[in-house]
């Protein structure tokens, strides 16, 4: 059974993950780029009116920290990815006020300025989402446990490269994490 949830929206921050040109348009499930991105901003739109922080994290492709492995996810020769693949889709809504955080691996901690965001805000909780599950949101949720954040996950705002990675991590690692709610469940502890 679900508990009820109940956000403040002065003590939490809506984290959304690479939601930007290189990203959103690859191949993903269970949900399509489009309908994470729509989500997203459905999130950012609601939460931002009731005094939410809203963070968008991208990804520096370009500058992507990529140590030897088995199954690399970009090819050591692979020609540069163009400006705007880093950038964020304008779909996402961005607004004055945002914060906007530029990563070099897959999460949003390491070597940026969100726990610096975060903190000096007094987020408690962060809403988390976006693409991929098991690469950007899954590291990213690691370290906000590790440093005692809040997670509520939003299951439709997330994708990864198939689904039955998806779904095994939100229904085998995240409910240990936090809280996996829709959109509509997190707009609605937020009233």
């Amino acid at each position: 059974m679900t508990q009820a949830l109940s956000l403040d929206p002065r003590t939490t921050a809506l984290v959304m993950i690479d939601l930007q040109h290189g990203i959103v348009g690859r191949p993903i499930a269970p949900h399509s780029g489009t309908e994470v991105v729509a989500r997203a901003k459905q999130l950012a739109d609601t939460m931002r009116a009731k005094g939410a922080a809203i963070v968008w994290v991208r990804v520096l492709l370009n500058e992507l920290h990529l140590p030897s492995a088995d199954a690399p996810s970009r090819a050591p020769d692979a020609p540069p990815a163009p400006a705007e693949a880093s950038e964020l889709v304008p779909e996402t809504g961005l607004q004055p006020g945002d914060v906007i955080v530029s990563k070099r691996q897959w999460g949003a901690f390491y070597g940026t300025d969100l726990e610096l965001q975060l903190r000096r805000r007094g987020i408690k909780t962060i809403v988390l989402g976006g693409i991929a599950t098991n690469f950007g949101v899954e590291s990213t949720a690691r370290a906000a446990f590790d440093q005692g954040f809040g997670l509520v996950f939003v299951e439709d705002a997330t994708s990864s490269l198939n689904e039955e990675m998806h779904h095994l991590t939100f229904s085998k690692l995240f409910p240990h994490m936090g809280h996996v709610r829709s959109t509509q469940q997190v707009i609605d502890a937020l009233a």
